[in-house]
């Protein structure tokens, strides 16, 4: 369980998170974090936040966003909101470490979805983009579709995938969170 103070990183995606207000400490109202992201360091897919608004202050470097409404590269002092259901990804724009704090609100299951996916990335669960393979992404994404989703296909398509995919990763052993085992056997990706 993540608390204030705690810090995770991706290294398949270059980005490193402290957490300063969870779930816990605001009521389910928010999560507040600080990103740090490497240069060439992007979030690991376009994305959608179904009932979700981020809200986004760079602090150092520039951080580029992609939205319908084009891209847009944003610099120290500069905020981005991101509405709820507005599909967006984020990447690293420049040649420096970009900073910037991140607001999600509500929290919902944010910080267990970040956590489980950094940890797979973080034991080499990943491929190169940072998504894992798709029975164990069908079982994520199954049990996080309120908190995150893919842009497309459209939502009923994406769960009716889901509702096939999850079950069969459910029999592989794949689990919604992510922590590593002792008795893992990396030939099986497990």
């Amino acid at each position: 369980m993540i608390r204030a103070g705690d810090t995770i990183e991706n290294p398949v995606t270059g980005e490193r998170i402290v957490f300063h207000k969870t779930s816990a400490d605001t009521g389910g109202e928010a999560v507040v974090i600080e990103c740090f992201v490497k240069p060439h360091g992007f979030v690991a897919a376009a994305h959608v936040h179904p009932s979700q608004e981020e809200r986004f202050q760079v602090l150092s470097g520039s951080v580029a966003f992609r939205t319908p409404l084009g891209e847009h590269v944003a610099g120290p002092g500069e905020r981005v909101t991101v509405p709820a259901g507005t599909p967006h990804k984020f990447w690293n724009a420049g040649d420096d470490e970009a900073h910037f704090v991140c607001e999600v609100r509500p929290a919902l299951q944010f910080e267990e979805l970040l956590e489980t996916m950094f940890a797979l990335a973080a034991d080499g669960k990943t491929n190169r983009k940072g998504m894992p393979n798709p029975l164990r992404l069908a079982v994520i994404a199954n049990a996080h579709f309120d908190t995150v989703r893919l842009p497309f296909p459209p939502a009923w398509m994406q769960k009716a995938g889901l509702l096939l995919g999850a079950p069969l990763g459910r029999l592989l052993g794949y689990r919604p969170t992510y922590e590593p085992r002792v008795d893992a056997d990396p030939a099986l990706g497990i």
